[in-house]
């Protein structure tokens, strides 16, 4: 029973041995990298942070074989640790350097830690991207003389790799470009400059310095299409026009509904006088009348005043100056 339990402890001793000191491992880190760079207590330290030994001193050999010695077990475990991605920077760093972009471990663990790709992020610079702007369809202005034109860009573009920390990404470079497009456009002359020469946009753009704050380097910006849109200006001046007539006409009607009440109220007033005129008139039978009573008007005196009516009458039918009553005149007194 003894024996049982010894051969068990030591087969249980065996297995934790092998576990948590990976021998191939560590005969793999000293053929390639010499003793002394990687130990068996760096390897069993690993396993005690539960950081695979097998990637961190895969990336160890990778670096070390392509010149970069400086970087370390121990920096790379605590960049696996903070949570990054210990392939992407062995990768990113690699490249850099045999693409001769200034990259160090610093930068790199930085921009894997900020939560971007260094690996594309180098991947560009070397190989530099085309970005469309827009995305779909083109952006639309209007020239100096009012006709509109449509552009649409290609812009090349490669990784700023000190910029990449905190710098603006793709969206931020097709909206500055469309900017720069719309100004361009709207700062021409006229439509047919623009179709003559496309890469006036491209110069214009390029030299507002759009990259500036951004995570990009713009190399080139390429003008893909450009056409000719609607008569922006001679719509507007439609629109200005009709918007003018619509207010004359309502002036117009302004003045004319001020006309007709004056008009109205013209005729109130000559009705108004009429109607003194009536009853003034109604009132000399009754002054007449009162003279008689009083004695101060007699029959010879109303007969003369009836006669000069009558004669007044007659002048007046005679010029056409007012028509009156076909009613026969009264007789002239002879005596």
């Amino acid at each position: 029973m003894l024996t049982y339990l010894m051969l068990v402890f030591v087969l249980l001793f065996i297995l934790l041995f092998f576990y948590f000191v990976p021998l191939g491992l560590w005969i793999q880190a000293v053929v390639s990298l010499g003793m002394g760079r990687i130990t068996i207590i760096d390897l069993i330290r690993m396993r005690l942070r539960k950081i695979p030994p097998r990637l961190i001193v895969d990336s160890i050999i990778n670096l070390h074989k392509a010149g970069l010695e400086q970087v370390s077990a121990g920096m790379m475990e605590t960049h696996q640790l903070a949570g990054g991605n210990v392939v992407n920077v062995a990768f990113s760093l690699i490249a850099a350097n045999k693409a001769k972009i200034p990259l160090d471990f610093e930068t790199s663990t930085a921009i894997d830690l900020a939560g971007r790709d260094v690996k594309t992020a180098v991947e560009t610079s070397v190989y530099p991207k085309v970005i469309d702007a827009p995305h779909t369809g083109t952006l639309a202005a209007v020239a100096k003389d009012g006709i509109e034109v449509k552009a649409r860009a290609r812009v090349t573009v490669r990784t700023n790799i000190p910029g990449l920390v905190g710098g603006a990404t793709d969206e931020t470079i097709i909206a500055r470009v469309g900017e720069g497009i719309v100004s361009a456009i709207g700062s021409s002359d006229s439509y047919k400059d623009v179709l003559e020469n496309p890469d006036s946009i491209s110069r214009f753009v390029l030299e507002k310095g759009l990259d500036a704050g951004t995570a990009y380097e713009i190399l080139s910006i390429d003008i893909a299409d450009v056409d000719v849109g609607k008569n922006v200006g001679a719509q507007l001046q439609a629109d200005q026009a009709e918007a003018d007539l619509r207010v004359a006409q309502a002036r117009a009607e302004t003045r004319r509904a001020m006309a007709v009440a004056e008009e109205q109220e013209m005729k109130a007033r000559t009705q108004e006088m009429q109607a003194k005129v009536v009853a003034s008139e109604a009132e000399v039978p009754l002054a007449m009348a009162q003279a008689f009573r009083e004695g101060k008007l007699g029959v010879f005196d109303y007969v003369n005043m009836r006669n000069i009516q009558a004669d007044t009458e007659m002048r007046e039918s005679i010029s056409g100056g007012k028509d009156t009553e076909s009613t026969a005149p009264p007789e002239r007194n002879k005596d």
